[in-house]
């Protein structure tokens, strides 16, 4: 196994990670309980605390 087959093999390693990173932080901020605490946070610059 040269240096290059083993620089390929984290670089596809690497891809996959990042993508299943992605598809689980996608996933967590989608989710229906996460909507009422996003939509707060939406409304913070709109709040007028004066």
């Amino acid at each position: 196994m040269t240096l290059d087959s083993v620089g390929e093999v984290l670089a596809s390693a690497w891809t996959v990670w990042a993508v299943l990173v992605f598809a689980v932080i996608m996933s967590w901020a989608w989710r229906p309980a996460n909507r009422k605490r996003f939509e707060q946070d939406a409304r913070i610059p709109l709040n007028d605390e004066d």
